[in-house]
């Protein structure tokens, strides 16, 4: 029987004697919880855990785009769409969206996620030329005016590689490279990095009544099987970033669960992203009809990931997540790095 191991991890305490560092950051574990398909949950310390999988989960990431994986970095969320759940048709147009491509960069994001086609759920697929109209440009003239790292939100092969000629310094596929496998293929070209997210279905169905056998370790399952299909299309393995797709297939039920075992995905050897900013489950616990309304659970989500572990913290409310974190690692002893 498959066993997936959980570090349980701890931020802004004295390590204990038996503890070891998680993904080579400040977070910490000497315990892991165990998990088994059908055989419920254990925990054991962490210095019983097999050999290989003690080192996926300690060994130090390396950086991504420029940035160390040491500690939470924020990527902010630029949307180039008229379309989107909570930001459709502000930034659409170029001078908009480079203005604000810039603010977040001065707020402290430190990579920029352009996207050209909404995901949200019940979304239509956009034609490869209208993608590449919308973001090619805006990656031009951010690319212009800054050095930022800029990531591309796509599934597409064409619209990748339009956009790293434009500048972009990572792909990042809400498809995991299953909706156009060439988009593997251009990543590992330009040696780029890339992010795989797990989704269920496409944006047009992907939230019709979804199901799992375990939502936590189907998609541990999906994510490894993509980073596999990743390295053997070129894309070096300690370049490839993880994200469990909060929203995307998933019920409000399925994204708890997926957050509250989300240091799981450390087995994987790769660095995490979290993308769960405004979305819809946060507005139904907290309140907050308006996507806009949703940005302190936001940030409490944020919290919740980084004291976990999880290095890229996808968002659009970029101050907010900064400030937040900032404090959380003073009071914890540790500053950003």
């Amino acid at each position: 029987m498959t066993r997936y191991y959980r570090p349980v991890a701890r931020f802004g305490e004295v390590p204990t004697p038996q503890s070891f560092p998680l993904a080579g950051g400040l977070c910490w574990f000497d315990t892991v919880a165990v998990h088994e398909r059908g055989g419920g949950v254990r925990t054991m310390p962490a210095s019983d855990v097999p050999d290989d999988v003690l080192n996926r989960l300690t060994r130090a990431r390396k950086p991504i785009a420029g940035m160390a994986m040491t500690g939470p970095r924020i990527m902010g969320i630029l949307n180039v769409t008229p379309d989107s759940f909570s930001d459709g048709g502000q930034f659409d147009a170029p001078e908009r969206a480079l203005d604000h491509a810039l603010a977040m960069q001065r707020e402290g994001a430190e990579i920029i996620d352009v996207g050209g086609e909404s995901t949200r759920p019940g979304a239509a697929e956009v034609q490869i030329a209208e993608e590449i109209s919308r973001t090619a440009p805006v990656i031009s003239a951010i690319r212009a005016k800054s050095d930022v790292p800029i990531s591309i939100d796509t599934r597409k092969s064409q619209v990748g590689a339009a956009a790293l000629q434009a500048g972009a310094t990572l792909v990042n596929d809400v498809a995991a490279f299953t909706f156009d496998p060439q988009l593997a293929d251009v990543a590992a070209k330009a040696k780029v990095p890339v992010c795989v997210m797990h989704a269920k279905g496409s944006p047009e169905t992907m939230q019709d009544d979804p199901n799992y056998e375990d939502v936590l370790l189907d998609v541990y399952d999906f994510l490894s099987e993509r980073v596999d299909a990743a390295v053997a299309a070129g894309i070096v393995r300690d370049q490839i970033v993880v994200d469990p797709g909060i929203g995307f297939g998933k019920t409000l039920e399925h994204n708890l669960i997926l957050l509250r075992g989300i240091a799981v995905f450390h087995g994987l050897g790769c660095p995490i992203l979290l993308g769960a900013s405004r979305k819809r489950f946060i507005g139904t616990i907290g309140g907050g009809d308006d996507a806009s309304d949703r940005v302190s659970g936001s940030v409490a989500v944020a919290l919740f990931a980084a004291r976990r572990g999880v290095q890229i913290l996808r968002v659009h409310d970029i101050f907010a997540t900064k400030q937040a974190l900032d404090l959380e690692w003073a009071i914890g002893g540790a500053a950003m790095t």
